[in-house]
């Protein structure tokens, strides 16, 4: 029986369909009413129950509704609610003093806004002020927002809906060992990607630009994890030439790769960090941080009407409490292995599976094409038949093609292994 009286899927869709701007879209063909969240559950309005392995993207690192985090926003919400910046609040220097016990190297300094696209937007403007530079390089297949200069720092040709994109922007291929861009393999590979971005930086710029902006792990480049030499390299290259590192990550902050960012794993500390999704509880936060020194050359007004604003901030304390108290990212380094052991185990010789890949939470399966289904149709295909039997995965990739596991950083062993055997069940039906 439905939980309660709604007017159901299809009437939404008929109102989606004449009220918002089409570039709004959703997943699935029969896409379910979700009206309730509960833990590592969503519910829908005919009652049905989905075990959620994408998190809102990355989103719920808590899960749904988490008590301590409702509970602070429901206190906050009936003491005091908005303000905008230019008056004096105590939750959001509570909160940059929290985020910086747990930044990295020398960063200190955070400016607080609404998205991450805007967090982009803000790291761009902030590596321009320091350097004096205008210029910026990029990765393909990576994604750093929905604003004008975040589709143009995109990589994907998906999400590049501008049809003029801004200028001085260079991207360089991606560090993916699976499918070399430059068809070599690694370990005898010479780190060609390594040469391209100094080729780049001399032959498509003018030698001076402002900075590089990286996803350390390419989320909806199909969650891409460059070999361990990578960063370390690309840091020494940049440095040569004068140039900041900013690091995007709004999808794997806090927890998401099994480190606190996902930067820590190669000890490469980024002169700019970008994050948001986790940090606000299922709240919108944005933000980014950096050293003192840079800090300092961004003086003149930049107030945020929305950015750390009382309710958010307090949302985003109450979740930055629980991760540390509850040791969830180490949890989520270990509960990864499994995860990934697990589809090795289920999924590794199996014939519509190209690749599994990831670290932490934050895990890919590639799919290739059957002999009557595309690979990005056998992927839709997947997804509808796992939402049927009650289980939610994302899609990432520039095929959009690669299945994809960000589930709650309080996910149980016996969930991971519920879901692996399920979508093994789902594959072998398919012809």
């Amino acid at each position: 029986m439905p939980e309660n009286k709604t007017p159901g899927p299809k009437t939404i869709i008929e109102k989606k369909k004449k009220y918002l701007i089409p570039c709004v879209y959703h997943f699935y063909k029969n896409p379910p009413h979700i009206i309730r969240g509960q833990g590592l559950y969503l519910y829908d309005s005919q009652g049905r129950q989905y075990m959620d392995f994408y998190s809102g993207v990355s989103v719920n690192a808590l899960g749904h509704c988490h008590p301590e985090i409702t509970d602070a926003i429901c206190r906050q919400v009936k003491t005091l609610q908005h303000t905008t910046t230019i008056y004096l609040t105590e939750p959001i220097v509570n909160l940059a003093e929290q985020v910086a016990q747990i930044l990295p190297g020398k960063l200190c300094r955070t400016f607080f806004c609404c998205s991450g696209s805007e967090a982009n937007e803000g790291a761009a403007l902030l590596a321009t002020l320091y350097t004096g530079r205008s210029e910026f390089l990029a990765l393909q297949n990576g994604l750093h927002g929905r604003t004008k200069l975040g589709m143009s720092l995109t990589g994907l040709s998906f999400w590049r809906t501008d049809p003029n994109p801004v200028g001085g922007i260079t991207h360089i291929p991606a560090p993916t060992c699976y499918r070399c861009p430059f068809g070599q393999s690694y370990g005898q590979c010479q780190f060609q990607c390594i040469q391209a971005a100094e080729q780049a930086i001399l032959t498509s710029t003018s030698g001076k630009p402002a900075a590089m902006f990286v996803e350390p792990i390419q989320g909806n480049g199909g969650i891409q994890v460059p070999p361990a030499e990578y960063y370390p390299k690309l840091r020494q290259v940049l440095d040569k030439y004068q140039m900041l590192l900013i690091a995007d990550e709004v999808q794997t902050g806090f927890g998401r790769t099994g480190g606190m960012f996902a930067m820590d794993h190669w000890d490469v500390i980024p002169d700019i960090i970008t994050g948001g999704k986790a940090l606000g509880g299922g709240t919108p936060v944005g933000f980014f941080s950096t050293t003192e020194e840079i800090a300092q050359c961004y003086t003149r007004p930049g107030a945020s009407t929305f950015g750390g604003n009382p309710v958010t901030a307090t949302a985003a304390l109450a979740f930055l409490n629980v991760l540390q108290r509850d040791g969830l990212v180490n949890r989520s380094q270990k509960l990864g292995r499994q995860l990934l052991k697990s589809l090795q185990t289920v999924l590794g010789k199996h014939p519509f599976v190209a690749d599994i890949r990831g670290k932490g939470l934050m895990v890919g399966v590639e799919l290739m094409a059957s002999k009557t289904i595309d690979a990005p149709t056998m992927t839709d295909t997947v997804l509808e038949n796992m939402k049927d039997s009650g289980f939610l995965l994302g899609k990432t990739g520039p095929r959009r093609n690669v299945l994809t596991f960000m589930p709650p950083l309080i996910v149980e062993e016996q969930q991971i292994h519920q879901v692996v055997n399920e979508l093994g069940t789902v594959l072998d039906v398919i012809q």
